[in-house]
């Protein structure tokens, strides 16, 4: 079921396989019937370790979300709460506990509580406040600190967790990063080469150190070897603001922007499917439900590439097909019509297969060739390549007058603001006077936060993206979208800069070669060696590593605050270039996109 996860020479299904022992302990210590409540913004990634046919196994009869109401009539013996450390959740679990032992005097149920992925010291005091810590049989860990996405994909899926850093100021995601990074050493053995920018990212990896300090079994035994993992980059999401607020133009990110994908499922227009097509898991007329990984053949090939290179490998495929349905089998010797007949079922999933990403390329294709899409597009493009950003921009004038999504308008304002190192003062209060007179005075609340977290600012005198763009080649003037040379083809004209400097850490001077770029670059550069028993202490270039060794280097890049499905196909691109000779893990707090990084920040009307 999980097999996909093996594939690269870090083996992803190890972290699969680890949590799911830990769900089994977390099951089997209680006996009887079982029902879980979860936290909301855990039950989907759950779901990437341990399938519900897999709960049922261990007697799990019912599932619930976590919520202020308490839920009736769970007829179980033992109820298990699953929870991040959240003081409001707490509430939420008092008050089920609460409601279930006023209904049920006589037949009392058993109540287990599993934080995830540490205890709460704050979260216990909050249960003994509410009169229900003692009503709980056992109170432990559910140790889950990454969830696999696919076999060189990781997310913590911390939500909001770049907006819990510059606005509310809580660290916390920090701790608990750091706390990840811990246990991928203590599985995979420990990182002996570190690099990163910014300032979360620097206080990352000294939690990280420092915690190593402290837990011998991280500076002990087999992680004390050098590990599978041969370097580590870890970027700050406030050095690349650009890039999370771009429009994707690959096939995966567009499907997310569009459609929204959730711990690799997407749910879209029921009507669209028809019975049994695809890979659906769910169907009714609303909604078709399909899960998307590099399980399935079709869409592994297809969802890194852009939009536009998606049409010919549909063809070529469908060509494939019909090419075999027409072979004339009467000429066939007995072996040949016996390797034909076990090779149907394969040729029947290719079937469902591209008929299934054929109707979704359909629906991506209604979307993007209308033309607001096209107008946004070519509104934020002009951002990138630095045009006519020290003035108020007629496009984004027309999306207030007509009363837009605020989001749209407030995303292009944004870009506008990092393309020009911010917004000339009185083009910000242009903006912010119009805004006012549309959406009304609560928007102020939305901008001061943007204004906050650095995504809009007054201008500097100090051009850094403008200087970025010309000295990393951010742009492209002549796009290849098809057959791309370049990773710009990830959003059509424009390379994302967190994956650039990665690219240029690969060429011969590494890290010490991008100096005069990081400067340019918000918070501190920093550069670390754990020494080992088994390494020499020379501190070697990256390339001088690789060409002592045929080897893929294996390459884990850690984004603290969110990336995007672009970025991890830009980093699939240079994977594949032979040149390059590595393999990325990449790693992150949550998988993100334009929409909701940007809906952190938007003030909910009340």
């Amino acid at each position: 079921m999980f097999n996909h996860l093996s594939g690269g020479r870090l083996n992803v299904q190890l972290l699969q396989e680890a949590a799911a022992r830990e769900l089994v302990e977390i099951l089997d210590r209680c006996e009887g019937t079982k029902a879980i409540i979860w936290d909301e913004s855990l039950g989907g990634p759950v779901g990437l370790v341990a399938r519900y046919t897999f709960l049922k196994e261990h007697h799990v009869t019912k599932m619930y979300q976590l919520r202020p109401e308490p839920w009736t009539d769970i007829d179980v013996k033992n109820i298990i709460f699953i929870t991040r450390p959240n003081q409001t959740l707490m509430d939420y679990i008092a008050n089920n506990i609460h409601e279930e032992e006023r209904k049920n005097k006589v037949c009392k149920k058993e109540y287990y509580l599993y934080f995830l992925p540490k205890k709460s010291f704050l979260c216990e005091k909050r249960l003994q406040v509410k009169g229900v810590h003692g009503s709980l049989a056992y109170i432990g860990e559910f140790k889950c600190d990454f969830f696999p996405f696919d076999n060189d994909f990781l997310s913590m899926e911390l939500k909001d967790a770049y907006k819990d850093l510059y606005i509310e100021g809580d660290t916390s995601s920090l701790h608990q990063s750091a706390c990840a990074l811990i246990a991928l050493q203590k599985m995979y053995g420990r990182i002996p080469k570190v690099y990163g920018k910014g300032s979360c990212a620097q206080r990352v990896w000294e939690l990280t150190k420092a915690m190593a300090d402290e837990d011998e079994t991280v500076l002990n035994g087999s992680s004390c070897d050098k590990g599978v993992i041969d370097q580590m980059i870890i970027l700050d999401r406030s050095i690349d603001l650009m890039s999370v607020l771009a429009t994707q133009l690959t096939y995966e990110g567009l499907i997310d922007e569009i459609f929204g994908i959730n711990n690799t499922t997407v749910n879209l227009p029921g009507e669209k499917f028809s019975s049994g097509e695809g890979f659906a898991m769910e169907k009714n007329t609303e909604k078709s439900q399909f899960i998307l990984n590099s399980k399935e053949q079709l869409f592994a090939e297809l969802r890194d590439k852009n939009f536009n290179a998606v049409g010919a490998v549909l063809s070529r495929l469908a060509k494939s097909i019909r090419s075999r349905a027409n072979e004339n089998h009467g000429e066939k010797s007995i072996q040949e019509l016996k390797k034909f007949v076990e090779s149907l079922p394969h040729i029947k999933a290719n079937e469902q297969s591209l008929a299934t990403h054929t109707k979704i390329a359909e629906l991506i294709k209604e979307v993007i060739s209308s033309d607001a899409f096209l107008d946004e597009l070519g509104c934020e493009q002009e951002f990138m390549m630095c045009s006519d950003v020290d003035k108020p921009n007629p496009f984004i004038e027309d999306l207030i007058a007509k009363e837009a999504p605020l989001r749209n308008v407030l995303r292009l304002m944004c870009m506008q603001s990092i393309a020009g190192s911010g917004l000339k003062p009185k083009v910000l209060d242009y903006y912010k006077r119009e805004l006012v007179q549309v959406y009304g005075l609560q928007t102020l609340l939305t901008i001061g936060k943007l204004e906050k977290a650095s995504l809009l600012k007054p201008q500097t005198s100090t051009r850094s993206y403008a200087v970025l763009r010309k000295t990393l080649n951010l742009t492209a003037e002549n796009p290849e979208e098809v057959s791309p040379k370049d990773i710009s083809y990830v959003h059509s004209i424009y390379a994302p800069l967190s994956v650039r400097i990665i690219e240029q850490h690969l060429k011969p001077n590494g890290w010490q070669g991008l100096s005069d770029v990081l400067s340019g670059l918000p918070g501190p550069t920093f550069e670390d060696f754990q020494p080992a028993m088994t390494l020499n202490n020379r501190r070697g270039s990256f390339t001088s590593e690789i060409s002592q060794s045929d080897i893929p280097r294996v390459v884990l890049v850690f984004f603290v605050g969110g990336c995007t499905f672009a970025e991890i196909s830009a980093l699939r691109f240079l994977a594949q270039q032979d040149e390059n000779n590595v393999e990325f893990v990449v790693c992150t707090t949550k998988l993100v996109n334009k929409n909701s990084f940007l809906d952190a920040f938007i003030e909910k009307i009340k």
